[in-house]
């Protein structure tokens, strides 16, 4: 009697563990899922997040690569002019030295010695009171505006003779250049700009002496020389003002 009221006392007390046990487990079963459901969440967050880092490294990539070309292509650039300019400076030496010969033999030698002086002779000569470079340079660009090309030369030529150490001979050099594209001989710009390009490489009148040698070009019609040098100006000197003119011409 005693061992079943024992017994009809412990039945509830089981009965109650085996219902808590079910209700744990179905706890225990939803933070699984739930577990599982973040899991797949933070692998797709991952996933996407790789795949975001992936397409940033590719464009790093593709940036690299266009940085390596446009590299590669400014060498060539270079390569190039430094090859042109080498070239048509040596052709330039050569015809001053066969023109040099010539003065000598006609007697011509003279006469430019003087000018170089700054020795008042013929009409538009270098007057004798311009003394300094500076001064030459002014007393030609002042001659180069009044459309008195020949005379404006004079002056420039007589500052490079005189003052063979002068900071001012690019502007000189390309002054030259200027006088012989206002009178429309382009064959002669050519050359002259092409002086300022090839010997005085790190002036500030380098980028506008190849835009005016790709304008003289133009002239010329020889379009292929022209488009090349209005390209040289936008890939070696791609923030002057002059890379916007020669862009626009290229387009």
């Amino acid at each position: 009697m005693k061992i079943k009221g024992v017994l009809f006392f412990l039945f509830p007390v089981v009965a109650l563990g085996g219902c808590a046990s079910k209700s744990d487990l179905v706890v225990v079963s939803d933070d699984v899922r739930k577990l599982r459901t973040e899991s797949e969440t933070i692998k797709s967050q991952s996933a996407a997040s790789y795949s975001d880092v992936q397409q940033v490294r590719d464009e790093v990539s593709q940036l690299q690569g266009k940085l390596e070309e446009m590299g590669y292509r400014n060498r060539q650039t270079f390569g190039r002019l430094g090859l042109e300019d080498s070239l048509l400076v040596q052709k330039m030496d050569n015809i001053d030295t066969r023109l040099g010969r010539i003065e000598q033999q006609l007697g011509l030698g003279s006469q430019k010695s003087a000018v170089s002086k700054g020795s008042v002779g013929a009409a538009g000569s270098v007057p004798a009171s311009v003394s300094t470079d500076s001064a030459l340079l002014n007393d030609g660009v002042q001659k180069l505006s009044k459309n008195s090309y020949a005379s404006a030369r004079e002056s420039f030529t007589a500052l490079m003779q005189t003052y063979p150490k002068s900071s001012l001979f690019d502007d000189a050099q390309f002054y030259i250049a200027e006088s012989y594209f206002s009178e429309k001989w382009y064959e002669k710009a050519v050359l002259e700009y092409q002086v300022v390009i090839a010997k005085y490489t790190k002036s500030n009148r380098r980028p506008a002496a190849l835009y005016k040698q790709g304008l003289a070009f133009e002239q010329l019609g020889d379009q292929v020389n022209a488009k090349a040098r209005f390209r040289d100006i936008m890939n070696v000197y791609p923030s002057s003002p002059e890379a916007a003119m020669a862009k626009k011409k290229l387009q």
